[in-house]
């Protein structure tokens, strides 16, 4: 399979999820700190990760989705703002798997991970995913750490495209300054811990079928077309007609 690649110029129980199972499932190891607190706190970012975008909305896309399109990368890279122009560009539903995880839950993913502990999230984390990649075509916004999850990465590139929105440091260090909701970039060094996660997790991300730049300067809107571009020359059949 040829992977697409756009260069930078361009003690209650927990509640039953609805697969059936015990929500048990937070997002992989590398978004946690050292004693396995959440990357993303549950607290509301309303800030954009990329450039502020115009109010005007996406044009319509002329492409019809066959398959679910799965954003993975690092805090800051744009998955969540990115992925809901994506959807809305491509016409298709818009899924964040922290939101499902807390939704199947009905808790908080930090309290998941403190209730019942880093594993227990990574397994409702893996059965939530499974059960989205089973609906129809839609664009999922994933955290850091799940493409991270053998199962989880597998599951993905079985059921999906997998498309890793590839930021570098700076980047993520600029859209990330400021933010207290994510408790690891809290624990120290937010320049040396993204450094950190970047040399863990980008040999990983590399696995998936594309990849995309998230540059510095963008409108999601841009991004999402970028994206959008990438899917069609990947050879994958992410659209019908394709």
């Amino acid at each position: 399979m040829r992977r697409a690649d756009t260069s930078a110029t361009g003690t209650a129980e927990p509640a039953r999820d609805s697969a059936g199972g015990s929500a048990r499932d937070p997002e992989p190891g590398p978004e946690t700190g050292a004693a396995g607190t959440p990357e993303n706190a549950p607290a509301p970012d309303n800030t954009p990760e990329t450039t502020a975008e115009t109010a005007a909305p996406p044009p319509a896309s002329t492409h019809r989705l066959a398959r679910p399109v799965v954003l993975v990368g690092l805090m800051g890279s744009g998955k969540t703002s990115v992925g809901r122009v994506l959807a809305e560009r491509l016409g298709v539903a818009f899924r964040d798997s922290d939101s499902e995880i807390e939704a199947a839950a009905a808790r908080s993913v930090a309290e998941i991970f403190e209730q019942y502990g880093e594993p227990e999230f990574r397994d409702l984390e893996r059965r939530v995913i499974a059960r989205l990649m089973g609906e129809a075509p839609h664009v999922l916004a994933t955290g850091g750490g799940a493409f991270m999850n053998d199962e989880t990465r597998a599951l993905i590139l079985a059921r999906g495209v997998a498309v890793w929105l590839r930021a570098d440091l700076d980047v993520l260090v600029s859209r990330t300054a400021g933010r207290t909701h994510r408790p690891l970039l809290n624990r120290g060094n937010p320049r040396e811990v993204l450094d950190g996660l970047m040399r863990q997790r980008y040999p990983v991300y590399a696995e998936a079928q594309v990849a995309v730049d998230s540059l510095m300067v963008q409108t999601h809107a841009d991004m999402a077309a970028r994206i959008e571009a990438a899917l069609a020359d990947s050879g994958l059949g992410v659209f019908e007609d394709s």
